[in-house]
């Protein structure tokens, strides 16, 4: 059976600072995946990013759909993103499973030219 494609999610807690663009963290992660937040499709990673604002932070995830062998570069280069963008800083990140609520967005990735 071929290598399949799999569903992750990397999950940080932002302090962002003021008057800063909450968008700006998934361009952030979009470029460190594709190259540019605006790409010609398909993505190598498809990946979908939300951030939700708090009054003690924002919490910020990003559902990735890759092979498991490319799981721990994503993870790298979402981390890697976050911790040297500007306008937040990074309290702790961490992996997570994909939230029940979050399944049908993770198939949709997962799907030929998945993308959200």
């Amino acid at each position: 059976m071929p290598d399949q494609r799999l569903a992750f999610v990397h999950e940080a807690e932002l302090r962002l600072d003021a008057g800063s663009d909450p968008d700006a963290v998934g361009a952030a992660v979009t470029v460190a995946l594709c190259g540019h937040w605006e790409h010609e499709r398909p993505c190598r990673w498809p990946h979908n990013s939300a951030i939700e604002q708090l009054d003690s932070g924002a919490t910020f995830r990003t559902i990735f759909v890759a092979f498991a062998g490319d799981e721990a570069e994503v993870r790298e280069r979402i981390e890697r993103s976050l911790r040297q963008g500007t306008g937040w800083v990074v309290r702790n990140t961490r992996a997570r499973s994909v939230a029940p609520a979050e399944t049908a967005l993770a198939h949709r990735l997962a799907a030929p030219g998945g993308a959200d």
